[in-house]
């Protein structure tokens, strides 16, 4: 029986109906929407967890979203006659804002002039004539034509100099009355056409642009300056208030930042005050500003540890923290969202034709690839995000009315990675120079497999091991090199005790030294352990290795091999390394998702006796070695 796909057939993805609200549009983080439901309701704070791409600044959005919008107001900064350090922050209903800014500037027109002004002007046009008049009569009496010209061209400067002082005093005089009457307010905040309660990104604000901040007058002396209240500039704390204020990588904010923006919860208002120290700003403060809002904070796990754990328990204890899914089932249901993924990438760009049932189905097969795991679909949508629009990009130019499967595959090589531009780059350079071989067998040589760090890219890693006699009595110490960090050395540890119980040699009488050649950028992890532990077995047996073969695989200290992340990539770099066969786990069998199964021979193993097997020409030492250590296996199985 042939596997459904989708549940409906249908031709194209504009087939598919997109929500119109963002909180529907939201796909594999269902426990998040049901919390941010409630944190809507009761006005919660949240705290979201996970890695990049996974949603977080969707489920702010839908917060905002689900909030009431009937309550936001205007926010206005009036002049302190008392004290013009200390401008005063008055709130309207949303929409009353503009109505006090144009009755405050019409009563100023008025008090400059009003109806008047034209009068005046005229005035001004007719004196002129007048006095221009006069000059002429003047100047036509005198019969030297070079004295006419010249009483002529002075009468007019002086006239219009005349003139035009007039006009200059009447205008400062003007100005100076109205600024002494009147006060036009600044209007701060406008929410006269939002319909919905605000969202508010505030992801790298600086603390100025977060908190608020007083404009620096270089003018503030001799009456010349501008006014303090039409200096304040809103925060995004501000701009937040009554709805949402996202902040992405909060724990990046600086600590003395992270208290007053706990202090701006607390209170729901806070003043507004000049950041800088040097600046005329930092004179003045505003009576407090509100700034109701719900913040949704958002990190990876490895930066939240370094949150304020002030911050964090208030929002641990008035709200909820919520650790997004990174994948999802790959059932029928899923996969119907998935479709309609494709469908809201699409319409959000507006650029690019809608994906063919067929195109549809390579980004579904993408989406698998990426999950690394079995039977689940990715829900870093960010990166499949990013192929659907290179894949329609490429539609476009080639003229195609819908993306075909084909402009989905060459998409894809297009939305490399730099980490997987890098490890191609790597590969092919290391060839070049015998540092990468795939080919012949040599003893304590082995091509290793890792993922780049922070990314899902896989790096060839060739690992050679060698052994010299101890210089001290009772010696015997294994010395990794090549960047390793903690949890890569506790693994090259554990790789010790699993050598010591297979090999019939006493290690006190050796050295072993293993080298991660040119690892410039680290290794991480203990997916490395068979490759350490055959390198080593090799070097003390003097068995040869496989050139043409790469492994990965963890090792516990029986000679177990366990699961490791990342497979698919990893595979993937021996692939393009031009590696003919791989060792897996067994248990990370239905992890991998290849496009071309057919490329590379892939072998599962269980134990260190089936590493060896498979990665060593056959000889007569070799199988001798893999008799050994099943042998004490199932000494050890029998014990248990």
């Amino acid at each position: 029986m042939v596997e459904k796909i989708f549940s409906t057939d249908f031709k194209t993805t504009q087939d598919i109906k997109v929500p119109q609200k963002v909180v529907d549009q939201v796909i594999g983080q269902d426990r998040a929407v049901e919390i941010i439901k409630k944190a809507a309701i009761q006005r919660r704070n949240v705290l979201l967890v996970g890695s990049p791409g996974t949603g977080k600044s969707m489920i702010g959005q839908a917060l905002s979203e689900l909030l009431p919008s009937e309550k936001l107001v205007d926010i206005l900064a009036f002049p302190n006659p008392k004290d013009e350090n200390e401008p005063v922050i008055k709130t309207v209903p949303a929409g009353e804002g503009k109505k006090i800014i144009g009755q405050a500037k019409a009563k100023g027109m008025a008090s400059f002039g009003g109806g008047n002004t034209m009068m005046i002007f005229l005035g001004f046009l007719v004196a002129f004539f007048i006095a221009s008049y006069i000059v002429s009569i003047v100047t036509s009496n005198q019969k030297n034509d070079v004295l006419a010209a010249a009483n002529q061209i002075s009468g007019t400067l002086f006239i219009i100099t005349m003139l035009i002082g007039f006009l200059l005093v009447l205008l400062i005089y003007r100005l100076g009355k109205q600024r002494i009457t009147i006060s036009v307010p600044k209007l701060l905040l406008d929410n006269s056409n939002v319909k919905n309660a605000p969202f508010v990104d505030a992801t790298g604000a600086r603390e100025g642009a977060l908190l608020g901040d007083v404009q620096h007058d270089p003018f503030q002396s001799g009456g010349l300056g501008t006014p303090a209240h039409e200096r304040v500039v809103l925060g995004d704390i501000h701009k937040a208030n009554g709805g949402v204020l996202f902040i992405d990588e909060i724990a990046n904010l600086t600590p003395e930042t992270q208290i007053q923006l706990l202090t701006a919860m607390q209170e729901r208002k806070m003043s507004i005050t000049g950041r800088s120290e040097r600046s005329a700003g930092a004179m003045v403060k505003t009576n407090p500003v509100p700034c109701d809002f719900i913040l949704v904070g958002a990190g990876n796990p490895q930066s939240i540890g370094n949150m304020s754990p002030a911050l964090r328990s208030r929002i641990r204890g008035y709200g909820y923290e919520i650790y997004m899914n990174e994948t999802m089932p790959d059932t029928l249901e899923n996969r119907d969202k998935l479709a309609r993924f494709i469908a809201q990438e699409v319409a959000k760009d507006k650029k690019i034709p809608h994906f063919s049932r067929e195109a549809a189905i390579e980004i579904l097969n993408e989406a698998r690839r990426k999950s690394d795991k079995k039977n689940a679909l990715t829900l870093k949508l960010r990166e499949l995000g990013g192929i659907v629009r290179v894949a329609g990009d490429l539609a476009v130019e080639r003229k195609h009315k819908v993306v075909f499967k084909q402009d989905v595959i060459d998409a894809k090589n297009y939305a490399v990675s730099f980490e997987q531009q890098i490890a191609s780059r790597y590969i092919k350079d290391k060839k070049d120079y015998d540092v990468i071989q795939t080919s012949g067998a040599r003893v304590g040589r082995v091509n290793g497999l890792a993922v780049i760090e922070n990314s899902d890219s896989g790096l060839l890693l060739p690992i050679e091991a060698i052994t010299t006699k101890s210089m001290r009595k009772g010696g015997g110490e294994i010395i990794a090199t090549g960047k390793l960090g903690e949890i890569a050395q506790e693994a090259v540890k554990n790789v010790s005790a699993v050598i010591k119980t297979y090999s019939k040699k006493p290690l006190t009488d050796y050295d072993i030294h293993i080298q991660f050649l040119q690892a410039y950028s680290g290794v991480e992890g203990d997916s490395a352990s068979i490759s350490v532990a055959i390198s080593i077995l090799s070097a003390i047996t003097g068995i040869p290795i496989k050139q043409s073969l790469a492994m990965t695989g963890s090792l516990s200290i029986l000679g177990e091999v366990m699961p490791v992340g990342g497979i698919t990539a990893k595979v993937e770099a021996a692939i393009n390394a031009g590696i003919k066969e791989v060792i897996i786990p067994s248990s990370n069998i239905n992890d991998l998702i290849l496009s071309d199964p057919k490329s590379i021979k892939v072998i599962p193993v269980t134990t260190i006796a089936d590493v060896v097997k498979y990665s060593m020409p056959d000889s007569l030492a070799k199988r001798k070695l893999v008799s050994s250590i099943n042998s004490a296996l199932s000494k050890h199985y029998a014990r248990k």
